[in-house]
């Protein structure tokens, strides 16, 4: 039987983690590829360019991020506890990357959505149907007939995600909480 390489794996995560640090236009595919430890034409081998590198980057991140939303907004609890518990949750990630590399990372769809939306379709494509599908899960858990609400909770949390890198302080996320219950309160009264 022939030995499977890990190559592919090992180049999402290097560039999971380089996107984390710095912009798409910053990371070429020699530094992508030197990070995972892998030859460039592993690179080629698996993503016949960095445009669909990226693609699979946020596929995979995506995946995981998912799974966390699914399990956080399926959850027991009233719909405005299980929000709450999202937003704690996107705090924790922050600040643990915070204590990792020293800096807030943000959110990478929001980071790539900022730099390349005008720039690369197919990404701006593949970014609009994930935060698509946030706003329907955010809006499963409010209930029916709440999709222009869902979409402002999105909208709260990305913003607040953004507000927390610029000022290296993930506890911003958590801190506003109140005003999105508020927020969330005030759209179940109308």
């Amino acid at each position: 039987m022939g030995r499977t390489s890990d190559a592919r794996e090992r180049l999402l995560e290097a560039g999971e983690r380089l996107f984390g640090e710095r912009s798409y236009g910053a990371i070429g595919v020699a530094e992508i590829s030197a990070t995972a430890g892998a030859p460039k034409g592993s690179f080629y081998y698996y993503f016949p360019s960095k445009q669909e590198f990226a693609v699979a980057v946020i596929d995979e991140h995506w995946r995981r991020q998912k799974e966390e939303w699914s399990s956080i907004l399926s959850a027991e609890g009233s719909p405005v506890d299980r929000l709450h518990r999202l937003f704690e949750a996107t705090a924790a990630v922050q600040r643990e990357a915070k204590s990792g590399v020293g800096a807030v990372a943000g959110c990478m769809f929001g980071n790539l959505a900022l730099e390349l939306s005008s720039t690369e379709p197919v990404i701006r494509e593949r970014l609009q149907e994930i935060f698509d599908t946030q706003v329907d899960m955010v809006g499963a858990a409010l209930g029916d007939d709440r999709r222009e609400m869902a979409i402002a909770v999105v909208a709260n949390l990305e913003g607040l995600v953004l507000l927390a890198k610029l000022r290296n302080d993930p506890s911003l996320i958590e801190s506003q909480w109140d005003s999105t219950a508020r927020m969330l309160e005030a759209g179940a009264s109308t």
